[in-house]
């Protein structure tokens, strides 16, 4: 027996067992067993599942909307802003009863998932957005109430890092706005909690319950010891929770800049099945008013015209350094007209003053003297800091580093999207179809791997198809090892490679300008290889993007015209990517139909080309949408993001995108999307999953 058989056997073995997760046994302490993240991971199915009597029942819900309804007296006008929303089940309520501007926020996806779904099932046009409370993505000055219910408020171990929820929430909210807390009532917990219960979930699962107070005695410590009849213990976790009384949480208010606290009444709200409240079991409700004056008040007479425009840096490549993705390896007149068109296009774009930044050698100097006057940096270096694609994320890492608002995506997302095989790994996990494929590491494997041809042999690593050209696509084994010698001499020797079945179909590009939920699709788009002589393969490589010399420059970029189910199925997979690998502002998907029209994953990039003619600027222009109003989208993405400024500019690209045929929100899609992943467990069908065009089971093959 081999020893992955044998390992194999031994997995099998313990998913028949009975004990399913480590446990500790019994605990003298529980404190030290709390990290200090436990909030990262706790809000899952089972939280779902322990505290189901309180969170999911309907009365319970319905008695604690009538109780903020009633003493905030909210107009169904009002902009709410339910933080720490769990799984949306107070935003639902709300709009139940015909609240439209009422929007979710938590750190759970999972939660935000469910909350997603459930809207989505009732036809309710609610938003959730997945976040830290202590960095929230909104403007100032944007909601009426914000409201933390269901005992949401006190999970760190740090009274500061409650307060900068606080300020944050002060933040967003309007001048006269009020916030709505519902928290446990920590003198009545210290003396009434149960040190041990034992409660039946269902049929199936039982909970034990440990609880003790903190050193301090300022929070209550928890654990969970979940057992399930047919498996065991299915959970051993802790938590804790700070116990603010009235004085401490008046106090709290008021240095984040809250007035006139006012305690309401206490709340016990105990459902039927309730066997062991915990600490939903009394809880004290307590609003604020935010007094603080509206920006545009402060100088009556300032018009839009005369407002101080925003100070917006532009990074750039290094004209002066080499650059190996180019044909000549330098920048040439090419390069400097595109430079040149896209300053022009920013001077279209008011309030804005643009300088421009390129010399590497002191960009970060540069950076740290402008930092102060600095409101956003433009962030148009895909070349990649002194123009090595592996380092464009060092660009944002700065910009981190400097603490100045940028656009696009940040260091981690690039840093996945750059390993094609990571990002096939995550849409795979996440059951969204991707081409078959291998990663290869070494010459000698390919001789060993089952193949069916025709494969596309690229680069598992790159920029601007830097290594793909008509010679990737292979017909034979002698083929590939051919086309990855000379791929290395030019892009290194160390460089992996990826191999892919070679999809005969559209190849399709998808735009995404915007944050999910309020992004804007573009018109998706096909490569048009009508003007390639037949003899040559379809495929959109270097030679389309750099060799105007070569068949493949007459490449057109058309209107893909893909069938409505193909064209949601491709849509709601995006913005789902788009969320999961961290994209911010701006990103292009790069997909291919098989031989049925079936849609597969090839690659994302986040900070796409951002140049004249790119395929995002020419998605753009089918939607209506100039080479300008592009480039201030992105910018306007990123200052929304941020909370930056006025909307001005989304004002008048909303006038200058045309009415189309009807079709189904982003957030939709989205929650479309997640609803359909969880039901059928898979987009793809068993039988695709069966049809894999390698024998070998491994994802990667090692260097021999």
């Amino acid at each position: 027996m081999t020893q992955n058989t044998a390992d194999s056997n031994n997995r099998r073995k313990r998913a028949k067992g009975t004990v399913q997760t480590k446990t500790l046994g019994p605990v003298e302490d529980l404190e030290p067993h709390v990290r200090s993240d436990w909030w990262q991971t706790l809000f899952n199915s089972l939280y779902l599942k322990t505290d189901a009597d309180l969170l999911d029942d309907m009365e319970v819900t319905r008695k604690e909307a009538d109780l903020v309804v009633s003493i905030l007296g909210l107009d169904p006008e009002d902009t709410v802003l339910d933080l720490c929303c769990g799984q949306g089940r107070h935003v639902l309520e709300l709009a139940r009863r015909g609240f439209s501007n009422v929007e979710g926020y938590d750190r759970s996806q999972y939660l935000i998932r469910k909350a997603r779904t459930r809207a989505q099932k009732e036809n309710l046009q609610v938003r959730f957005r997945e976040g830290d409370a202590r960095k929230l993505p909104y403007p100032s000055d944007t909601f009426s109430v914000v409201i933390i219910l269901g005992n949401s408020f006190g999970y760190f171990d740090s009274t500061l890092q409650d307060r900068k929820v606080l300020e944050e929430v002060f933040r967003v909210l309007k001048p006269g706005g009020r916030v709505f807390i519902d928290a446990v009532d920590g003198d009545h917990m210290k003396k009434n909690f149960q040190p041990r219960s034992w409660e039946w979930l269902d049929r199936k699962y039982f909970v034990c319950r440990e609880r003790a107070l903190s050193s301090d005695g300022e929070r209550l410590i928890c654990r969970e010891v979940i057992s399930r009849i047919d498996r065991g213990i299915i959970a051993d976790q802790f938590y804790a929770e700070r116990l603010y009384n009235r004085e401490s949480l008046f106090e709290l208010l008021t240095v984040s800049g809250f007035s006139s606290p006012t305690f309401h009444t206490t709340f016990s709200p105990v459902s039927t099945g309730t066997q062991d409240a915990g600490m939903m079991e009394q809880r004290i409700l307590l609003s604020a008013t935010v007094e603080k004056a509206w920006p545009s008040l402060a100088s009556p007479l300032q018009t839009a015209e005369s407002k101080k425009p925003l100070s917006v840096v532009v990074v750039l490549g290094d004209p002066r350094k080499e650059d190996q993705v180019k044909p000549a390896c330098v920048f040439d007149d090419d390069d400097f007209e595109t430079v040149d068109r896209m300053k022009k296009a920013l001077a279209e774009i008011p309030y804005m003053k643009f300088t421009f930044l390129d010399r590497h050698e002191t960009l970060f100097e540069d950076l740290k003297k402008r930092a102060g006057k600095t409101d956003l940096v433009l962030n148009l270096c895909d070349e990649g800091f002194y123009n090595d694609p592996i380092k464009e994320l060092h660009v944002p890492a700065m910009l981190e580093q400097l603490n100045i608002p940028y656009t696009g995506a940040g260091p981690q997302c690039l840093a996945f999207c750059y390993d094609k095989s990571l990002v096939r790994g995550v849409a795979r996990e996440m059951q969204i179809p991707v081409a078959k494929g291998i990663l290869v590491t070494g010459d000698s494997d390919v001789s060993r791997l089952s193949l069916s041809f025709p494969l596309i042999v690229k680069p598992n690593s790159g920029d601007s198809s830097f290594g793909i050209t008509q010679k990737s696509i292979v017909h034979s084994k002698e083929e590939i090892l051919d086309i990855m010698k000379a791929t290395r001499e030019k892009i290194g020797s160390d460089k992996l490679f990826l191999l892919e079945e070679f999809l005969p179909g559209k190849d399709i590009s998808v735009g995404i300008i915007g944050n999910p939920p309020a992004c804007t699709v573009l018109p998706i788009t096909e490569e048009d290889y009508s003007a390639v002589p037949e003899e040559l393969p379809r495929i959109c490589g270097y030679e389309a993007k750099w060799l105007p010399d070569s068949p493949y420059w007459k490449i057109e970029s058309v209107p893909a015209g893909l069938p409505e189910k193909t064209e949601k199925e491709v849509v709601r997979c995006c913005l789902a990517l788009f969320t999961r690998l961290g994209c911010r502002d701006y990103a292009r998907f790069d997909w291919r139909l098989d031989a049925e029209g079936r849609p597969k994953l090839l690659e994302v990039n986040p900070n796409p080309g951002w140049c004249w003619d790119g395929h995002l600027a020419k998605m753009a222009a089918y939607a209506s949408i100039s080479y300008s109003d592009m480039l201030a989208a992105v910018l306007e993405a990123a200052k929304k993001r941020y909370g930056i400024g006025m909307d001005v500019v989304k004002a008048e690209l909303q006038k200058k995108v045309p009415e189309q045929s009807p079709r189904k929100s982003p957030a939709e899609c989205a929650a479309e999307f997640e609803e359909e992943v969880e039901a059928k467990g898979s987009i793809e069908s068993e039988n695709d999953r069966k049809r894999n065009v390698f024998s070998s089971s491994s994802e990667t093959i090692q260097a021999l």
